[in-house]
Order: C-alpha cells, then structure tokens, then sequence
C-alpha cells in the first residue's frame, strides 16, 4: 500500500473518535458514506492478498465494524465473489442497521452465530465484529465465535482493529481474533503495535479513506513510530576523544559475560573509548576475549572513583548483582552526577532506592522490572504499557524504555514513541546488555538522552531482525553486534526497512 505521510502517527481511541466526526464535517458526508469507503478499502485489500479467492465468510457485530463488513458483503457479492454472512445480532443499530438491509436488500441471507453449530466452509474469514470501542473481554457467545474462527485453519482478514484487542493499550482481557492482516481505518491506533497485538495483528495496512490533511494536522498523535536512523558521517578531522568515554559498571563473580557484551555493543555503536569496572577475576577473560576493552577489577568504592572521574557517561548494571559490591558501586557511580543509562540490577536497586535523576538518564527496564519500579504487578503493567512507560519517566526524570513486543520510549514531558522492529528471537539472554551498551555509546556521541533511547532502541531491534533472517530460534546477542556496526553506518540496503 502506498505510505501515507500520518503513517506513523499513533492515537488514542477518543482521538479517533474527534479525527472521524471532522473527517466527516470535512468530507460533506454521514457515516454511511465513510463506511462504504472502509468498505471498498477491505475488499481491495483481499483482492490484494487473495487474488485468487473465490468464497468468504464475513462475520458482523452490531456497531459499526459490522457495519463495515455487511457492505463489504455488498461489494464482494457484486465483484463476484460468493459471500456467507454471519452476524452476533439479530439486529444492528445505527449506521450499520442500515449497512444491514443493504445486504439484505440484496438477496443476501444472515446466518446468526450458534455458540453450538459450525462455520461456513469458507475460503477466508473476515472480522467484523468489534472495532475501536471494546476494552473489556467479549460476551461469551462473541469469544465463541472467535475461537471458531481461530481455530478454522482459514486466514482471518481483520477491519480496523482484531476483535478482543484494546485498541488503546494492545492488551487482550478475553479472546481475541488472530489475523493474518488488519486493515486499519483514518489512523493508526497505538494499541495495534505494542504487548500482545505482536501476535494478533498480522500484516498491518492503513486505509485512510480519503480523509483530508486538515483533519490530521488539528488532532497531534498520542505517540508516534520509530523511524529508521543512523549516525550522521564523521568528521575527517576526528580522535577516539572525540567520541566520548564509557564506564561499563557490573560482572559480578559468574557474570562477566554481561559487561563484555555491554561494552562490545558500546564499541560497534561507536563509542570512543570503553572501560569496564568489573569484578578482578574477569579482567584476562575479557582483556583476551575483546582487547579494546580497557577492563579494571574493582573490589569497592574506592577503586572505582578514579575510573568515573575520566568517564564521560556511564552504563550501570549489567551483571551487577544486589549484593554488597554491587550496592556499594552503584551508590558511588550514582553520586558521580554523570549521564548515565540504568538497566538490570541497576534497575532493581532503584526500585530499594528510588530517586529522581539531574543528569540525563535512560532507564531500560523489562515489564517485570518497571513493576518493581512502580510498586505494580507485571500484569499492571502490560494492560496499559503506554501508562507505566510515562508514569515511570515521570517519576523517575529520565528517559524509559520499556522492553517487550512493540518497546515504548517515553520521556517526563510524556512524549512517547513505538519501535516497530524486532522479533522473538531476541527473548534471550544478553539481548537488555547488549541495548545498555548501545544507547550509553549513543550518549558518549553527543546524543540526547531522547535521541540515544530512540535511536538505539531502533538500532538494536533492527539489527535484532537481520540476525533473525537465518532464523529466530537460537539467536545469540552476539549475533548483532556485525549488524548493529552496519546499521549504524546507515548500510541498509540489504534489509527489508519499516516504512
């Protein structure tokens, strides 16, 4: 599909709600007018993807989404296809009551769902059930429907929102379709790129139907999407100095590995100089293992103190345990004043310890982590990820990253972004280090807190995605780092890039 300039704009569900009622005001038209228009968009869709069907079952709730998809009915049928209907209701109300008759005003025929009986033996599965407005787990005799649907080994075409996902949050409290494409209405909607919508969007398209650019411009989006960056060239005239000095903090005993991956990302993201404070007993193994390592073994405090007086910024937590080492060097790493990003155990000690930051931050917490920090459940915090992102930034002062399907940077102000890259093959270990070390090179460079969260984050989900090309199962961190130095370069020809 073409890309729309409000592409990567992402709004809330009262948002959408303004953006419809003054795109109609614009357009001159009713809601009838704009629902054919999704309408016609659908059945371009399924034309696109499906050359070849011949026989679809579209199934219909009582609002609005199913009204989209009784004209649906009405187009499919006159471009010749054949059409099975089957509706949750024995009526409709609004503007879809009407989108109903047309159907029906056509011969067609309203099968209504029989929690008991079987579906029509279609091609293709259209769902048209709930759109933008349910936030709360569909009626029993809905999810019945939907797990027929699930379960139909039949590809699911899903029109504006999979049914049984929170369009604002992307959080499922019941069943929910999984579609192999969603094809969204006017606007993005955050809810669709971020927790579990990973699993039940499926390709993901943008119809804007027409709408006019004054009714984007008067609503400004609730968040937006990462856009694909790199580093600007350097200069000829440039020295390692001018590309500042990171301190790795952490690798306590059996944890080297952590500040070793760490400090390699920081190298390949491009950062000048890279120490590593870390515990004495891992200083050969990464003095043999990665030599442009300058790696010190501290015992304490004291040790450290010189260390963070020549560091420019500093990466806190990798490996670093709770214990009394790694409580003593974060206190004094802290109390260094120095931008900083905070990640793992570093992470943990803050939620014992909160504080709010002067110096830039970036804190990088998993969901289990940010429930730490915020004194919620990790359940809390996935129902609304959008929420906690910016309560914690606010909190905290710093820039956040929320890790997971769809991570979410958020700064104090409340602006908000959503990477679109990566893959589950980066569950693995290594994989939060390897990000740590990413964005502090990104800091050590002259970025922003705001510009180092953003820019690795996508740096490293993109890379995540190349590596993943020779499969997701079995992804190391270590996997990246080659494609992360090309990335960064803005060697991107060979990757399929977000639009």
């Amino acid at each position: 599909m073409p890309v729309h300039p409000y592409s990567r704009n992402l709004h809330t569900v009262e948002q959408l709600r303004v953006m419809e009622r003054a795109a109609l005001s614009a357009l001159g038209m009713a809601g009838p007018g704009l629902m054919r228009r999704a309408a016609s968009a659908a059945l371009n869709s399924l034309s696109r993807h499906w050359p070849q069907l011949q026989h679809i079952c579209i199934h219909c709730g009582p609002g609005n989404n199913g009204g989209d998809g009784f004209l649906l009915g009405v187009l499919a049928r006159e471009a010749g296809l054949r059409v099975e209907l089957v509706a949750l209701t024995a009526a409709s109300h609004g503007d879809a009551a009407a989108a109903r008759a047309a159907w029906e005003a056509g011969g067609g025929r309203v099968h209504l769902w029989d929690a008991h009986g079987e579906l029509p033996g279609a091609e293709l599965h259209v769902d048209a059930l709930y759109g933008i407005g349910l936030n709360r787990a569909p009626e029993p005799g809905a999810a019945s429907l939907i797990e027929a649907i699930n379960d139909s080994g039949r590809p699911v075409l899903a029109l504006d929102v999979p049914s049984g996902l929170d369009a604002d949050t992307g959080h499922c409290p019941g069943a929910v379709i999984r579609a192999d494409v969603t094809l969204t209405f006017i606007a993005g909607k955050r809810g669709l790129h971020t927790g579990r919508a990973a699993d039940q969007v499926g390709v993901l398209e943008l119809a804007t139907l027409g709408v006019p650019d004054s009714v984007y411009a008067d609503v400004p989006p609730d968040a937006q999407l990462l856009a694909a960056e790199a580093l600007p060239p350097r200069a000829r005239y440039a020295n390692k100095g001018n590309y500042g000095h990171l301190l790795v903090i952490g690798g306590e005993h059996g944890m080297a590995g952590a500040v070793r991956l760490a400090g390699e990302s920081a190298l390949r993201a491009g950062a000048g100089l890279v120490s590593v404070a870390t515990r004495a007993g891992h200083v050969s193994a990464l003095n043999a293992a990665r030599p442009e390592l300058m790696a010190h073994g501290v015992d304490g405090p004291q040790a450290l103190e010189p260390l963070l007086e020549r560091a420019s910024v500093l990466a806190l937590g990798p490996g670093l345990g709770q214990a009394a080492w790694g409580h003593a060097l974060w206190l004094t790493a802290l109390g260094a004043g120095k931008p900083l990003v905070l990640d793992a155990d570093g992470l943990n000690l803050l939620a014992r310890e909160p504080r709010r930051f002067g110096a830039p931050t970036v804190l990088t917490p998993h969901p289990g982590e940010a429930a730490r920090l915020l004194a919620v459940t990790t359940a809390s915090v996935e129902q609304d990820r959008f929420a906690a992102a910016r309560e914690l930034a606010r909190r905290c002062g710093a820039v956040v990253v929320l890790k997971g399907a769809g991570s979410l940077i958020a700064d104090p102000d409340g602006r908000l972004d959503v990477c679109p890259w990566g893959n589950p093959g980066m569950a693995s270990g290594g994989m939060g280090d390897l990000l740590t070390g990413i964005v502090a090179a990104l800091l050590a460079q002259g970025c922003s807190a705001w510009q180092a969260a953003c820019l690795g984050t996508g740096l490293h989900a993109r890379a995540g995605d190349r590596a993943a090309q020779q499969g997701e199962r079995g992804l190391l961190a270590s996997d990246l780092l080659a494609h992360l130095r090309a990335l960064g370069n803005g060697m991107t020809g060979y990757e399929r890039e977000h639009d």
